[in-house]
């Protein structure tokens, strides 16, 4: 890494110091040199793609979304040298002062994402797709809880769940999909805020699996009457921005209820795998929230009340059972 740092840079006058990792294999290094800074990304070929990531950063950046620019890469070894946006991520500085203009700017840049983002080339967030997402739930998830594992599956729970989330997602208008919009992925800046992170597993979905992302984040709760409020407002908006067919309030508000159930059953199976898996425990403090969402929610629809039922009754009291389920000793990429 440092080697080819110095053939980019044609000097070994620099300095490497640690930025961050994530939840995946990448890791990211701030580069100082010559006053400024840059950022080094690690990203091992054998579990990560860093061209994926340079390509849909020069795609996003050509149509207003504000991605790193990246100065160098080198594919092979897994290295990008790309533009410092700082360390102001949004779920560091949000509060209720600044949240109405820090969200305005960042719906404003998922509006642009959706009306102009690229679809040629990416997966398609097909039924297949939402399927192997669910799958995390039980697999990961309630597999720590057995007993509730296998009565859910035997039971048709999990089967019937999946068929009522994956016919809501279907029929909404399909928009390029960033995938993992939220607070810990949007830097906030001075200029062409907010800075988008992590988007290089972006694909053709249904247009509220953003935008719930963002409005009921698995990192930082709001209001429920101030996040329907958001909802709302930019479903006009982004309607007339993205050339698609605006629905009736309630029938919008479906939609986003029941995306949000499909990506918090998803984020709940990843936090779980997270900790038993790759030895990253930190993650299990986020799942009382991202259940309180799906509880919130699931008693609202008929279809999702026995899952509401499951985890209020079977799992909620025996959430330290999780955290102290045993680790499995596998080191497969990070989905």
């Amino acid at each position: 890494m440092q080697r080819w740092v110095a053939e980019v840079l044609g000097s070994d006058a620099f300095e490497l110091r640690r930025a961050s990792s994530d939840a995946s294999f990448r890791s990211y290094w701030r580069l100082l040199h010559a006053g400024g800074t840059a950022i080094l990304m690690d990203a091992p070929p054998a579990q990560e793609d860093c061209g994926r990531f340079a390509d849909l950063s020069r795609r996003f950046r050509a149509v207003g979304v504000n991605t790193p620019e990246v100065f160098a890469e080198d594919r092979l070894n897994g290295f990008l040298l790309l533009s410092d946006f700082g360390d102001q991520v949004y779920l560091r500085v949000l509060d209720a002062a600044n949240v109405d203009r820090l969200y305005g700017d960042a719906l404003a840049t998922l509006a642009i994402l959706q009306a102009h983002g690229p679809t040629q080339g990416l997966p398609v967030f097909d039924a297949a797709f939402i399927r192997r997402e669910l799958d995390l739930f039980h697999d990961w998830f309630l597999a720590a809880f057995p007993d509730v594992a296998d009565q859910a599956r035997t039971s048709g729970l999990l089967g019937s769940v999946a068929r009522v989330l994956v016919e809501n997602a279907l029929e909404q208008p399909r928009v390029c999909m960033h995938r993992d919009y939220h607070s810990r992925n949007l830097m906030q800046l001075e200029h062409a805020n907010p800075g988008v992170l992590d988007f290089q597993d972006a694909v053709v979905g249904p247009v509220t699996y953003d935008l719930v992302s963002l409005l009921r984040d698995c990192y930082i709760t709001w209001p429920a009457d101030q996040v329907i409020e958001w909802a709302t407002g930019y479903c006009a908006r982004a309607g007339q921005q993205g050339g698609f067919d605006v629905p009736d309030r309630a029938r919008f508000l479906r939609w986003f209820d029941l995306m949000g159930v499909q990506r918090h059953l998803k984020a709940c199976g990843i936090f779980a795998r997270l900790h038993r898996r790759d030895g990253k425990s930190h993650y299990l403090t986020d799942i009382p929230r991202t259940l309180a969402y799906i509880l919130a929610v699931a008693p609202q629809y008929p279809e999702l009340a026995a899952l509401a039922r499951l985890l209020e009754q079977q799992v909620c009291p025996r959430l330290e059972q999780l955290s102290v389920s045993q680790t499995v000793e596998t080191r497969d990429a990070v989905d």
